[in-house]
């Protein structure tokens, strides 16, 4: 069904255009100012519905001139407002309930937004004449006046009010609501029936919020209403973080101005557009004009396009959006506008121009109110949308509310009449025009179609989005509602789906600044910028942003890291140097395959115990040094495994002792060497520390001072077990903590000072007899086991976690096997490669006299 009506539409449109293509008739140019529906009481009408243009401003308009100074621009958009007020009047009449035996009726009198002619007509109707000749205070048509319908501007409300106010007339105001009429001081029987438009910013703002759009502009009129609302925008704007890309006021003087006003409009694709439809013109027409079809405009009027005719298929508005007031439809004003035609209303001075342009009616010769050659199904109902809309708009509503709220009141002063003393008679209803306001103040019309309209809160908005492609389809479909009243978050109601945007845009527009930061950004403002724009960084380690253009990044908590994307925070692992990692799993296998070489070292030693070999070298020290040196192997696997208390502590005292005990010996045998020397040149100390085996207790003495300094570490500040959250991304390393730094950079340096001394008595008995010399190897090994620990000691500092404690575990392996290798190496090449050398008989060959033995 739709599809056909779009086609019939569409089919509608050349007719439409073609009416502006052939000579028109000088009755069309013909238009008088005012005209009259009779009645008892009578309802003043002031409403904008044609203007006369200069030829030099209509250069563009596709209207024949012929020899007329002006050229008169109908707005049949409006003439809506008139049929709105037939509409409620036949309806009251109608009514026997409702003012019995009294007819309304209304004087129309156009207005021409210029303050001569304004008042002009005011004048005309107060004194009922229509000729000009205006006579203050007296009515020689001896008629009822109720009250003045006026809009739909606040300024010719408010120029009408100057002069109704001097006689206290009632005034009803169907305009946008307004501040200054509001003050009764100046104006004390206007009574405005539209209501306030104090939730149309969060409206707007909140459809802004919905979709996104950050980064708007505003237009708006250059009055007090302009500045009103500008303030009102900017703070719902700033409670939801929406920048301004540019702000609008619309001049008095358009055309000194239009270079100007388009500077900077391409920044945004959406825009807002506040104010009234007369005071904004200038700028919608000028849009249309423009074919600004990139923008979103979001609008609180609804753009009366100009009755003119263009071939365009494309339209500036055409997806734009309207926040009006949400009024019943009222279906029984549709029917009524299909029985609308000028022998209907034979007085109305506008069905003829609307007959003659769209229906081929001609004028008679004689009367230009007389039609001929009509269509006789000819009705309003076919007219397109952008001519003329069927659906009753938020004006004529009002218009339709205010004849009943004057009715009421006339009503309810009628029956209080009659109460008092019986006025009415013959002549009808005898009246005072001021009398009205005391109930006009008091009346609060019940009927749902009509408005209070002293309520001080508007809280329900639809949304129309414009649907006007090929230009001329002039469809208002409501997408949506917005409800102050309903619980946050549920105000705005939008079907998506519906929405017809921009001709320029395949999905929902975007209006934004910058581009928004994704999670794992946050936003950093511009310096001098608007707090819309700005760049996006990263967040910082171990910080997250799991939303969209976040201002600060959140730490993740202690034992959580952040992943790649900076977007969300994992529970970290528990890491350690285990068994089942390779490398600990590499270091325990070199641990233990060490010990085993150890332990058959010990093995070969002791098989072999009486060859000269191993007799010559102490072989008491020799067993201790293996049996030492397999436990300094096996020390090594306490820093593999899940740290424990106990580990932590068996750690460094395994280690500290079984080293010492290990360069203690080595210190000895180092000694031995020396004073099996001195035997030679026998002394009496020499030969007594030689009978008392002095040199075995070198072992005991040393050990015991390095536990001395174990228990005073123990003691004062044990290791302990300690977590390293930060080493190793996204894992926790559980770690044994030294405790004392000091106490064991001690214990380090108690070994390496034992080192240093096995060195130097290594070192002075270098030169002795390779037979019984293994000083060399003593004082190699000495040297490797000090250079190991003195690099071990910046790498452990530079390095953290795992890594920390695997290179203390290389560090015992590789000097345990360098006295291991150097010490035990030799002679086990000579044991079982060499056997012969591991003879009596060949030491004694080798065996050089005393004479020739150096000195030491």
């Amino acid at each position: 069904m739709f599809s056909w009506i779009f086609i019939f539409r569409l089919l509608q449109i050349p007719k439409f255009v073609s009416a502006f293509s052939y000579n028109i008739s000088v009755c069309y140019y013909k238009i008088s100012e005012e005209f009259h529906h009779e009645g008892d009481v009578v309802i003043g009408a002031f409403f904008p519905l044609h203007t006369f243009y200069s030829l030099k401003k209509m250069s563009h308009s596709t209207i024949p001139y012929y020899y007329l100074d002006n050229v008169i621009q109908y707005n049949f958009k409006n003439y809506q407002y008139i049929l709105a007020l037939q509409f409620a009047i036949e309806e009251i009449n109608a009514n026997t309930n409702l003012l019995p035996n009294i007819s309304l009726g209304f004087d129309f009198y156009n207005v021409r937004h210029i303050g001569k002619f304004i008042h002009s007509n005011t004048f005309n109707w107060l004194t009922a004449l229509g000729d000009g000749n205006h006579i203050p205070n007296y009515n020689c048509k001896k008629r009822n006046f109720t009250a003045a319908l006026t809009g739909t501007s606040w300024i010719t409300s408010a120029q009408i009010g100057t002069l109704l106010q001097l006689f206290k007339f009632p005034q009803i105001s169907f305009g946008p609501f307004d501040l200054l009429l509001s003050d009764h001081g100046q104006y004390p029987s206007l009574y405005q029936m539209a209501p306030k438009d104090t939730s149309l910013s969060l409206a707007i703002v909140s459809l802004m919020v919905h979709f996104r759009w950050t980064w708007v502009g505003l237009i708006l009129p250059n009055d007090h209403k302009g500045n009103k609302i500008l303030s009102d925008f900017r703070e719902e704007m700033e409670r939801n973080g929406i920048c301004l890309a540019f702000v609008k006021m619309t001049p008095e003087t358009w055309t000194s101005y239009v270079a100007k006003f388009w500077e900077n409009m391409d920044e945004t694709n959406v825009t807002i557009i506040y104010g009234e439809i007369d005071s904004l013109e200038g700028i919608m027409r000028n849009i249309e004009q423009r074919l600004l079809t990139w923008n979103v405009w979001i609008m609180n009027i609804e753009h009366h396009v100009i009755d003119r005719a263009d071939y365009f298929m494309l339209d500036s508005f055409h997806g734009s959006l309207i926040f009006k007031h949400n009024y019943r439809e009222n279906i029984e004003f549709t029917k009524f506008i299909q029985t609308v035609n000028p022998n209907k209303y034979p007085e109305d001075i506008y069905l003829p121009k609307l007959w003659y342009l769209f229906f081929k009616c001609s004028f008679s010769d004689t009367n230009c109110h007389v039609l001929e050659n009509c269509q006789t199904n000819a009705t309003l109902d076919i007219f397109p949308r952008h001519i003329f809309d069927m659906v009753m708009n938020a004006e004529s509503t009002i218009i339709y509310n205010g004849v009943y709220a004057v009715a009421y009141s006339l009503h309810e002063m009628r029956l209080q009449l009659l109460q008092m003393q019986p006025y009415e008679n013959h002549h009808g209803m005898v009246f005072f025009p001021w009398q009205l306001n005391t109930f006009l103040k008091n009346i609060v019309v019940k009927d749902k179609r009509s408005l209070d309209w002293r309520q001080t809160i508007d809280a329900e908005y639809d949304i129309l989005n414009i649907w006007n492609l090929p230009k001329g389809l002039g469809l208002k479909v409501k997408i949506g509602s917005f409800s102050a009243n309903a619980p946050l978050g549920q105000q705005l109601s939008l079907s998506e789906q519906m929405i017809q945007w921009p001709a320029m845009f395949s999905e929902i527009p975007q209006s934004v600044c910058s581009e928004s930061c994704g999670p794992g950004f946050r936003k950093v403002t511009l310096e001098g910028k608007a707090i819309c724009c700005y760049k996006c960084t990263p967040c910082a380690d171990n910080e997250i942003s799991n939303e969209t253009d976040v201002d600060t990044c959140v730490k993740c908590p202690e034992r959580h890291y952040a992943n790649a994307e900076k977007s969300n925070c994992f529970q970290k692992s528990v890491s350690f140097l285990a068994y089942e990692d390779t490398l600990g799993m590499a270091l325990a296998s070199i641990a233990l395959c060490l010990s085993v070489l150890t332990a058959f070292v010990i093995g070969i030693f002791v098989k072999h115990r009486d060859t000269p070999i191993v007799k010559a070298n102490n072989r008491a020290l020799s067993y201790i040094l293996l049996i030492t040196l397999t436990f300094c192997f096996l020390c090594s696997l306490n820093f593999i495994g899940k740290p424990t208390t106990v580990s932590c502590i068996l750690q460094q005292t395994t280690f500290a002792v079984a080293f010492t005990m290990a360069l203690a010996t080595v210190l000895a045998k180092a000694i031995t060497v020396v004073l099996a020397f001195k035997v030679s040149f026998p002394g009496r100390m020499i030969r007594w520390l030689m009978i008392s085996r002095g040199p075995n207790y070198i072992i005991p003495i040393c050990t015991l001072i390095q536990l001395l300094i174990c228990g005073i570490w123990m003691a004062t500040s044990p290791p302990f077990i300690d977590q390293d959250a930060h080493t190793e991304y996204g894992h926790i390393i559980i770690l044994c903590n030294k405790g004392s730094s000091v106490a064991f950079h001690s214990v380090l340096g108690y070994l390496c000072f034992m080192a240093l001394g096995s060195y130097a008595m290594a070192f002075l008995s270098r030169n002795l007899p390779d037979t019984f010399n293994e000083s060399k190897f003593l004082s190699f090994s000495m040297l490797v086991f000090f250079c190991v620990w003195v690099t071990f000691l910046p790498v452990y500092h530079s390095t953290k976690g795992k890594v920390m404690v695997a290179m203390e575990v290389f560090s015992i392996l590789a000097s345990s096997t360098a006295l291991l290798a150097f010490i035990f190496g030799p002679k086990c090449y000579i044991i079982l490669l060499r056997p012969d050398k591991n003879s009596f008989n060949y030491i004694r060959k080798k065996t050089p006299s005393r004479k020739n033995f150096p000195k030491i």
